[in-house]
């Protein structure tokens, strides 16, 4: 139990950490560029990311992931091992959901233009 609590608080550590530092790294870059007299439009130029699109990946690999559990568990009754047949169905059924939601993303920012 102590090691699942443990295990669980240094997972969530790093997460914060990582975040924490990608943050922070990038908050004293672009006060440095407005320092040094960077216009503040160079901070905008990038593309936005819609929360629409955001929960199309997020939907799509949730589909993905199931049908690659469904799978996984029709090859299981076939006779592959178990933890190989899920582990890999998991991976290429929600690769696939992945690719699929970038196709329909690039579809709808065409559409927009």
């Amino acid at each position: 139990m102590a090691d699942t609590i443990l295990v669980t608080l240094i997972i969530f550590s790093c997460i914060f950490g990582v975040i924490f530092i990608f943050l922070t790294t990038r908050n004293k870059e672009r006060l440095a560029l407005i320092e040094n007299g960077a216009d503040a439009k160079l901070f905008n130029s990038g593309k936005k990311y819609g929360f629409g699109q955001f929960i199309l990946n997020l939907a799509l690999l949730a589909i993905g992931v199931g049908v690659g559990v469904l799978v996984g568990a029709l090859f299981n009754n076939f006779g592959i091992e178990e933890g190989i047949a899920f582990t890999s169905c998991i991976f290429i059924f929600g690769g696939i959901g992945l690719m699929s939601s970038f196709f329909m993303n690039r579809k709808l920012d065409k559409e927009e233009k």
